[in-house]
């Protein structure tokens, strides 16, 4: 199915590692999908490559600054309100703790615990990639 472009929203989300744990963001009410978990980012913005938007994204949700790795998937997953069209790239902190601005909870998991939390449809293959990845 081809999706007008005007339902498509391109997102980007960072895949934080660190110590052998994995950072997911819960999603809090008011925002779509309330109290899911993904991998904190959001929106490309025009004019915007999906690093300099994962960059961007990472110090306006968690106040932190971020190393961008390796590509791990692109998906899209349509919702009532559009597709989410998802690039997820591993990341590591430089330094920095994450805060929450717009989150109302953060968790470092393992790997293989990562399915003890309710994840965003969309954010579900990068999730089951990492654990493979992991796992091997």
């Amino acid at each position: 199915m081809i999706v007008p472009m005007s339902q498509r929203i391109e997102v980007v989300g960072a895949v934080i590692v660190r110590d052998g744990l994995i950072l997911a963001v819960q999603r809090g009410p008011g925002k779509a999908l309330p109290g899911t978990w993904e991998f904190p980012g959001g929106k490309i913005e025009n004019g915007e490559s999906p690093a300099d938007a994962l960059l961007r994204e990472l110090r306006e949700e968690l106040l932190c600054e971020a190393t961008i790795g390796d590509l791990i998937t692109t998906t899209a997953h349509d919702y009532d309100f559009g597709t989410v069209v998802l690039t997820t790239f591993f990341c590591a902190l430089n330094h920095d703790e994450p805060t929450l601005t717009e989150h109302v909870d953060l968790r470092w998991l393992r790997p293989a615990d990562l399915l003890s939390v309710d994840w965003a449809p969309a954010d579900v293959p990068a999730v089951e990639i990492i654990m493979e990845k992991f796992a091997s």
